[in-house]
């Protein structure tokens, strides 16, 4: 007769564990760890985790959450120690960080933190987390040539000479190719004429920042000094820290580590702008697709502000949550300029009257549609090359090159105005 005990099922293996001083802190932190993964999960604390660590039971933990607040910044040595003992047996780290200084999330984050996200946790955000560290590591590359010498520095000495046009490009949503936009219309502004302005990128995701990955740049340590204590940033400093690609393009990429997107007021951040404006003719400016308090510094500063969205309902929704926030705290909304990426070609009357009935709707004027330029503009990024040299005659590099040839004359338009 089988026994009442061969009848109960195994319990589930734990498959993460949340790590803190005390978890009743964190209470979204419970609730979205239980809904992500029911009961598979368990809580430990500092001294508890780092012996847990070392038991066979760890083998079958895919990750730990390490929630930390201001009060854990005065014993951040143990915090540490548990990530260590996480990275030796191969466990992801997630870092819940709530209210913690710039200064300690980066020391937690190089000591191998594999994602992060602030607390209170955003709706979805830690699902997202977990799905991002669950992806396979890419397989280790095939021993290389020696290294290429690191992109040259700048090499013009700063002057304050210059009045500069501010272009920030602003995702409506992810994955509506603001990168890919913005590293290629500062190239194409770089390379518009032989006597070329001279022209600045600065990428200022400072978490997913992909201008380098798209220009096959490194990111510079300076990029984080600057970010921590841009106060002591003069225009020389500033311009130090840039790449120049291939002698035409002076390119501020994203730090190596990922920094929480509040690391630098509105107001210093402002004041590093100012010092671009003063020494480059056109800057342009990859935002992130969050909104944060130096958004307006950005904004403020703006000629004009590229709007990038898609043929989809979370861009009309996301336009209207943001010209609304920009109208609630009286911000010049007036300044967005609205580019369509992946444009329906002219043949397609169905979606282009999509297009014209989404422009009505939302009370706005499409005024750049660019056409998808397939699988050629994955294949440039991929190679860390421009459009023009990668693929000159693909429709959506010819489609940039026209706006840049139409940014460039108009700014010497109004120079030569200014100059009467």
């Amino acid at each position: 007769m089988t026994s009442v005990a061969t009848l109960q099922p195994d319990p589930a293996p734990i498959v993460a564990c949340t790590v803190s001083r005390d978890v009743q802190n964190f209470e979204i932190l419970i609730d979205d760890m239980e809904a992500e993964l029911g009961e598979a999960w368990g809580d430990l604390g500092f001294e508890d985790a780092i012996l847990f660590l070392d038991q066979p039971d760890a083998a079958t933990l895919e990750f730990i959450a390490i929630a930390v607040d201001a009060d854990d910044e005065g014993d951040l040595t143990r915090v540490g120690d548990v990530i260590r003992k996480a990275k030796a047996g191969k466990v992801k780290v997630i870092l819940v960080a709530n209210e913690v200084s710039p200064m300690a999330l980066h020391q937690l984050m190089r000591l191998g933190a594999d994602d992060f996200v602030p607390y209170p946790l955003p709706e979805g955000a830690l699902h997202d987390a977990v799905e991002r560290i669950r992806r396979p590591d890419p397989e280790p590359a095939p021993v290389a040539a020696p290294a290429e010498e690191p992109a040259p520095a700048p090499s013009f000495k700063a002057k304050g000479d210059r009045q500069g046009v501010l272009l920030p490009v602003h995702g409506m949503a992810g994955g509506c190719g603001t990168s890919t936009f913005a590293v290629n219309l500062a190239w194409e502004l770089a390379t518009v004429e032989k006597d070329a302005p001279r022209v600045c990128l600065m990428d200022l995701n400072f978490q997913y920042g992909s201008a380098a990955t798209y220009l096959d740049l490194p990111r510079k340590e300076a990029i984080f000094e600057v970010l921590t204590d841009p106060t002591a940033a003069d225009a020389d400093s500033l311009i130090k820290t840039m790449q120049t690609y291939n002698d035409r393009l002076h390119v501020f990429t994203a730090p190596s580590d990922m920094l929480p997107l509040d690391i630098i007021s509105g107001e210093d951040l402002g004041r590093l702008v100012d010092l671009a404006l003063a020494n480059f003719d056109f800057v342009i400016i990859d935002m992130p697709t969050t909104v944060v308090q130096w958004t307006e510094a950005v904004l403020t500063r703006a000629h004009v502000y590229f709007a990038m969205l898609e043929l989809d309902l979370r861009s009309a929704q996301n336009i209207l949550r943001f010209v609304r926030a920009l109208k609630a705290e009286g911000l010049p909304h007036e300044k967005l300029r609205y580019v369509l990426n992946r444009a329906p070609k002219f043949t397609d009357l169905s979606a282009k009257s999509r297009v014209k009935r989404m422009a009505e709707s939302l009370d706005i004027d499409i005024e750049v549609q660019l056409p998808d330029g397939g699988a050629q503009v994955t294949q440039a990024n991929d190679h860390g090359l421009p459009l023009a040299t990668s693929a000159a005659k693909n429709p959506l590099r010819k489609e940039l090159q026209k706006l840049a040839k139409s940014l460039h004359d108009l700014n010497k338009a109004a120079e030569t105005g200014r100059g009467k």
